[in-house]
């Protein structure tokens, strides 16, 4: 990686919801950022956990048990198997990392296409 990355700038970049943007690679794993509003459907991810990390907003990630409420600076990792569904009331921006090739919902016939920022 030759120069530093700033997620404030990739976000800047665009406007759609729920469609994450690739801004670089670790280990095998995409690292992404993406705005969100509303709710996204329930799902699961069999073979890996998923990351979360809020960068401005308030994010509910709803579990079949519990919700976990985020804020700015605050992460959470879904375990793998754990059916969950993110729900922003507000837009809220946030950094995702997951190995490359996950669905965003779980099964590759419903998921979003991978984009770069």
């Amino acid at each position: 990686m030759a120069d530093s990355i700033s997620l404030a700038d990739k976000l800047a970049t665009f406007n759609d919801h729920w469609s994450p943007r690739t801004i670089t690679t670790f280990n095998d794993c995409d690292v992404m950022v993406v705005k969100v509003k509303g709710e996204f459907t329930w799902h699961k991810h069999d073979d890996t956990d998923d990351f979360f990390l809020v960068l401005k907003g308030k994010l509910d990630i709803e579990l079949r048990d519990r919700t976990v409420t985020l804020g700015p600076g605050e992460l959470y990792v879904v375990p793998k198997g754990v059916e969950h569904r993110p729900v922003a009331r507000e837009e809220v921006h946030l950094m995702l990392i997951e190995p490359t090739g996950t669905p965003n919902t779980g099964d590759k016939a419903t998921a979003a296409a991978r984009k770069l920022a």
